[in-house]
């Protein structure tokens, strides 16, 4: 090897190596974050932020509603109805269901198919519908610390970080500080919020209906907030709260 050759593959060896320090030095300051949130709880999130910045924008003002309350100020019907809409397999998972991805990319798969036909017969882009196959635990991963973008890089980084939630912090943590920061509507944050918003009650205080309507609501608040009484609220809620007895809490 020549010494031009071998002092650029000693650049090339020492600005890999630095880049997997950092890397590490990443990974380590969301360990210790998460670490923290079993003994404090998390003012927002980065989901939050991103919100907080974009109603700034487009609206020069924030509204912002969001209280934290307890776990055991949130009522047990909304947690059964949460798990069993967005996670029936929460108690026993540890953190990443891949049978639900797999099947979640599949589809995906179709759908993007699909919308790409569509474009060329329409000679308009039409998007894709793209579903989820995320556990609680990845949603809460994704909300607290990561960007929305959609990338491999951050959907591996999003797997790292909700197997450190899972080994941190127990499932009741997890469901707690999911809970009072999901996102329920325009500015709407958490489970107070949301009965306050929707009901005019306390996350204590909810019915098993109640819950059921606002755990459908999770996929999408912003587009079910227009219409939280339609009939397709109020039907995929009866299917919810007809499985919440089975629903085994944390």
């Amino acid at each position: 090897m020549t010494r031009p050759a071998a002092t650029f593959g000693r650049q090339a060896l020492r600005l890999l190596a630095l880049l997997a320090l950092c890397a590490l030095a990443l990974q380590a300051v969301f360990a210790l974050r998460i670490g923290l949130m079993a003994l404090a709880d998390p003012q927002s999130t980065s989901f939050q932020r991103s919100e907080a910045w974009r109603l700034l924008v487009e609206r020069g003002q924030v509204p912002w509603r969001q209280q934290w309350v307890d776990a055991d100020r949130i009522s047990p019907h909304l947690k059964r109805a949460v798990i069993a809409s967005e996670d029936a397999g929460f108690v026993e998972h540890s953190g990443v269901e891949w049978d639900a991805i797999e099947q979640a990319w599949e589809r995906n798969q179709r759908a993007e198919q699909l919308a790409e036909r569509t474009s060329q017969r329409q000679g308009r882009t039409v998007a894709a519908r793209v579903v989820g196959g995320s556990t609680i635990s990845q949603q809460l991963a994704k909300n607290l610390l990561l960007s929305g973008e959609r990338t491999v890089l951050r959907k591996g980084q999003e797997l790292v970080l909700t197997l450190m939630i899972e080994a941190l912090l127990d499932k009741q943590r997890i469901l707690e500080i999911y809970l009072n920061s999901v996102e329920w509507g325009e500015g709407v944050f958490g489970a107070q919020a949301a009965a306050r918003h929707y009901f005019g009650t306390d996350a204590a205080r909810l019915g098993p209906l109640q819950a059921a309507r606002l755990a459908v609501m999770l996929p999408a608040p912003k587009r079910f907030e227009k219409r939280p009484d339609s009939p397709y609220v109020l039907g995929r809620a009866a299917t919810i709260a007809a499985r919440m007895g089975d629903v085994e809490l944390p």
